[in-house]
């Protein structure tokens, strides 16, 4: 078969790929990926940024007319054990710091080489400490809404469809969190706030994708009920060969708009803040693309079988 013939396929919805009958394959692989995850979390913990544990930001204007650059900061701050800070360049004229406290020795060289670099007095470099409690707090309401979040998709799913589907569709749901932030343990990426605010995202393109393929497993049970031509594993199996290409080009569409932030923002704008928006973004919708395709709906099959709700299944 042809790349040329099977996209046909996908568009005509005539695929018959088999992703219910390779359950556990595709529960080995993320189970797996939650291993390593929930390992590195225990092992590594995770990087988090000076909102979370405190720090200082710092804040001066260009006044010698030259264009900053976030690399020549960096550099600069390095020089004193400063490398992990955020430099963002605003109005092509302001760097704006955050970075760790540091004693007021380090403090007055850290300033006097700012001043040299751009041009600005000393007393005109702006500055404050930031404590870690504004990350605790966001920390905090941020796990009272996945809560929140939890059971009233609990609630909708149970409503609009039945519990096996609501409970298949958290259970991916959690498991596209797990793996999002264990890459980030794994590779000691930086939380910052927009992390978490991207965390919470997640939820809902993680939930999309899984309602457009239970919705298709819903009508289609009704003309299985009906008929019993097949296996409810079957059944299952076709509603997903059916909806397949939407799937895919919602994750296309979702995921342009992210690539274009990574790169637009972080590269042209120097906006670090939308940098770790679009990264745990993308790693989230790459993870719930993947989860409402190998583990929800084939998720569904399993809890029919433990339950034998569904005969012949």
């Amino acid at each position: 078969m042809t790349f040329k013939s099977t996209l046909s396929d996908l568009y005509h919805e005539e695929t018959n790929f088999q992703f219910t009958t390779k359950i556990w394959r595709w529960g080995a692989i993320s189970g797996l990926l939650i291993a390593i995850s929930i390992g590195s979390l225990f092992v590594n913990g995770l990087n988090t940024s000076i909102e979370f544990k405190g720090g200082t930001s710092f804040e001066l204007k260009m006044s010698n007319k030259k264009v900053p650059s976030v690399a020549d900061v960096r550099d600069l701050l390095a020089t004193e054990g400063l490398a992990d800070s955020k430099v963002q360049i605003v109005n092509n004229d302001t760097v704006k710091i955050v970075a760790k406290k540091i004693g007021k020795a380090e403090q007055n060289i850290l300033f006097k080489k700012l001043s040299d670099y751009s041009g600005t007095k000393i007393e005109e470099i702006s500055f404050s400490d930031v404590g870690p409690s504004w990350g605790k707090q966001l920390t905090s309401k941020a796990v009272n809404a996945m809560i929140a979040f939890f059971a009233l998709v609990a609630l909708y799913m149970i409503i609009r469809f039945e519990w096996s589907m609501a409970l298949a569709s958290i259970s991916a749901v959690i498991h596209d969190i797990i793996i999002t932030v264990g890459v980030y343990s794994v590779f000691n990426i930086m939380v910052s706030p927009a992390t978490v605010v991207a965390f919470l995202t997640i939820l809902g393109f993680s939930l999309y994708d899984t309602v457009v393929v239970f919705d298709k497993v819903r009508d289609n049970q009704k003309i299985w009920q009906k008929l019993r031509q097949t296996t409810y594993s079957e059944m299952v199996n076709t509603s997903l060969n059916q909806v397949l290409m939407r799937s895919i080009n919602t994750s296309i569409v979702a995921v342009l708009p992210v690539i274009s932030l990574i790169f637009v923002g972080t590269y042209l704008l120097g906006a670090v803040a939308l940098l770790d928006f679009a990264l745990a973004l993308a790693i989230g919708l790459a993870t719930g693309a993947y989860s409402s395709i190998y583990v929800a709906t084939p998720l569904i099959v399993v809890i029919k079988r433990w339950s034998k709700k569904a005969d012949n299944i």
